[in-house]
Parts: C-alpha cells; sequence; structure tokens
C-alpha cells in the first residue's frame, strides 16, 4: 500500500513521512497482544518507520518492535531509537546502543538520536555518533528537542552538521517550531520528526478534538478529527509524523489520515482556531 511518501535527508536518503511512535507501548502485559496487532497491522498496511527509545519502559517498547518485526524484510524497515543523554558518550553510548540492537533483533539502526541534551558535550556525542556509523551499527544520526540555539551549538562542532533530523513536539496546537526552529531547519535541509502530532499526553490536546474548526474540517474531508490533526502536520513536505497507537484499528485511521489533502480554506479555518505565532515561544516539550 505505497500511501506514504519519503522525505530527502541531507545525504539524499529516503525516510518515509509517515510512522508508527511506540511511548508507552510495551509496559502492560494486558496490552501486549493489542499492541503487538497494531504494530503488525501498520507494517501489513506499508507503515515501515518505528520509532522507539531506549527510555520506553525501560526497554520494553524496544521488545515490543523486535516481536512486532520479526519475519518483515529488515533492508524494507526504517527503525528509529534515541538514546538517553546520561548514555550519550563514551563508552555508555557503544553499550546503549548494542542493548537496543539486542532489544529489536537487528544488527543496525536506521537513525539514533540524542533523546535531548545533557551533560555530555556535544562534540562528544558527535563524535560517538560517527563513530557507530563508522561502525555500521547506526546509518544515520540526529537529536531531539532541540531548540534552534541548540541546533547552532551542533552545528559549530566537528560533523555536528551530519545531524540528519530534528525531533520535537509538534502538532496543530503547538505550532512554536514554526517561528524560527522550522525555518532553520529547512535552510539547511533537515526535515522535522513531529512527536505527539495526535496531542497525546493528557491536556496537550486542549480541546483540538472538539474545537469547531476542528470538526468543520473533518466533516468536509469525512474524517475524524484526529484524522485533521495528522493531516495537518503532514501537510508540510519536510515534516515527518509519528502517531503512537496501541490499537489496530487506530493505526488503520491513522493510515487513511495520510490521503488526506488540506485545502488553503482549511489551513486558514484551522489557523484561525490555533494561530502560529509570530514571535519566538519556547520549545514545548514533554
Amino acid at each position: 500500500m505505497a500511501f506514504v511518501d519519503t522525505v530527502e535527508l541531507p545525504d539524499g536518503t529516503p525516510m518515509p513521512r509517515f510512522g508508527m511512535g511506540t511511548w508507552f507501548l510495551g509496559e502492560s502485559a494486558a496490552k501486549h497482544d493489542d499492541e503487538l496487532a497494531a504494530l503488525r497491522t501498520g507494517l501489513d498496511a506499508g507503515v515501515t518507520l518505528i520509532d522507539t527509545a531506549e527510555m520506553y519502559g525501560s526497554g520494553a517498547a524496544e521488545h515490543l518492535v523486535g516481536e512486532a518485526i520479526r519475519g518483515y524484510d529488515r533492508e524494507s524497515l526504517f527503525l528509529v531509537s534515541k538514546v538517553y543523554p546520561h548514555n550519550a558518550g563514551d563508552p555508555e553510548i557503544f553499550e546503549s546502543v548494542e542493548a537496543s540492537l539486542e532489544r529489536l533483533g537487528t544488527d543496525y539502526l536506521d537513525m539514533y538520536l540524542l533523546h535531548w541534551r545533557g551533560a555530555v558535550p556535544l562534540a562528544e556525542t558527535v563524535e560517538c555518533m560517527e563513530q557507530l556509523v563508522g561502525d555500521g551499527l547506526i546509518r544515520h544520526w540526529g537529536v531531539s528537542n532541540f531548540d534552534v540555539d541548540d541546533l547552532e551549538e551542533l552545528f559549530a562542532v566537528p560533523d555536528g552538521e551530519r545531524c540528519a533530523v530534528n525531533q520535537v513536539l509538534y502538532h496543530l496546537g503547538s505550532r512554536g517550531v514554526e517561528y524560527a526552529v522550522l525555518p532553520w531547519m529547512r535552510s539547511v535541509g533537515m526535515p522535522l520528526m513531529a512527536y505527539c502530532p495526535l496531542a497525546q499526553a493528557g491536556d496537550l490536546r486542549r480541546g483540538l478534538t472538539n474545537d469547531p474548526a476542528v470538526v468543520e474540517v473533518a466533516r468536509r474531508h469525512d474524517a475524524t478529527p484526529l484524522q485533521i490533526l495528522l493531516a495537518f502536520v503532514l501537510r508540510d513536505p519536510m515534516a515527518i509524523a509519528i502517531p503512537r497507537s496501541g490499537k489496530p484499528e487506530h493505526v488503520l485511521e491513522n493510515v487513511h489520515a495520510c490521503e488526506i489533502e488540506l485545502s488553503d480554506d482549511d489551513l486558514a479555518l484551522l489557523s484561525r482556531s490555533f494561530p502560529a505565532p509570530g514571535y519566538p515561544t519556547p520549545l514545548d516539550i514533554v
């Protein structure tokens, strides 16, 4: 099902613009079968990008992903994981990546991200990331939760410009990255990975799904409000959306959101209710 287009990473490698997130997955034995089925439903529908992290359930999400991808063609998948900031130096990062690979049941990661900034100097993390690429354990590396000043500092260290993506919180109700972060990333050809594109994480949703503008745009497209939230993120060709879902039917609902093309009128209506900021705003992080 070739519904997902791709974005080019700075080195020209294509990366799917739609995937499955795994935050909070793998942590409940009672939900295991549904969550496993959800991931496999996505894989069967052509969703080849899966995002996870060593932090998620202390490795439980990676175990679940490893179980889900068993039997699928590894080269057709795009697996992303993240390293804790306190593990982002030498020698911890090498132990972390090996542990992630073992849990995932794979020999390499397509993308490895620094989950957020910590005490380890960026120059040390970059040097380690480049060594991991050279060793064939990862194919690309990137960062998460980096604001513009963080990105500028990163690009000032040796090989920092090899950063392939920045994963940040981005959805209709949290558009701060549109002011400075996204334009900066566009200027260097770096895609943005949007986590929580459905405004997950409790009160972040802030009435998005029952807002009259969202409801009206959903009606126009015979879609659900959540599908409109996904379509909003995916409208930007430099954005990658990784919604999390633990139920097969919700994964398929997300998949169909990829087919929605919002019109200028739709976007204008949504922006009246949820305008992009015209001034710098702190980076939203959850």
